[in-house]
């Protein structure tokens, strides 16, 4: 969609991701973050999120964890870029069309010491021998200091305990870091075994960044 908005029905039919409330709620939790940071619904917009940006709230942020569906291009008919899906409006704007596309997430004011994008193929390379995506490239530029990306299709339930086991732990020991704390998050589902051990389910996501 380079230059022109996506098709709002086409993103409003994507499947709901109703664990990812969950998600949000618990890793904001595990921070000690109050209710105001969590940003479901109409609260987490494209736009809102650009709002946020422009009033220096995202730079503000030592964290950011965006819990939905990662596209890769051409996932949706015309998408160009990989993209974000948020909340999408009732029509679709230039500002705000559902979809927070690679070259958007660019334009953004960041600081976070660490962003979280716990949805599908965040890490995936757009070909041609590129190891990261443009959309973890993104992040980068936005301004984020290290990103936890997946490299296939995440199973929904399977994302929400790494990521919330990743967070728990780093916040009752942030001496052991970011790496550490998705170690062990990833050590307790391999722990519980059945389908919880297999790869599949626990090794999509990897680190890319530099503590700090």
């Amino acid at each position: 969609f380079r230059g022109a908005e996506a098709d709002v029905a086409a993103v409003r039919a994507l499947a709901p991701l109703p664990e990812t409330v969950d998600e949000a709620c618990a890793v904001a939790d595990a921070m000690g973050a109050p209710e105001t940071a969590v940003r479901l619904g109409a609260d987490a917009t494209e736009a809102a999120i650009k709002d946020l940006s422009d009033e220096g709230g995202l730079a503000r942020a030592r964290i950011l964890h965006f819990a939905t569906h990662g596209l890769v291009s051409g996932e949706l008919s015309g998408l160009a870029e990989p993209a974000v899906v948020l909340t999408p409006p009732d029509a679709a704007s230039p500002r705000d069309d559902g979809l927070l596309t690679a070259s958007e997430v660019t334009t953004l004011r960041l600081d976070a010491d660490w962003v979280i994008l716990s949805a599908c193929n965040t890490a995936s390379g757009d070909g041609g021998g590129e190891a990261l995506s443009g959309l973890a490239r993104a992040f980068f530029y936005a301004g984020a200091h290290s990103l936890m990306v997946s490299h296939w299709p995440v199973n929904s339930d399977a994302a929400v305990s790494l990521v919330t086991g990743a967070v728990d732990a780093l916040t009752r020991e942030p001496a052991i870091g970011r790496a550490e704390a998705l170690r062990r998050a990833m050590a307790a589902e391999i722990d519980k075994g059945g389908v919880h051990a297999d790869p599949a389910n626990w090794a999509p996501f990897i680190l890319v960044g530099a503590e700090r």
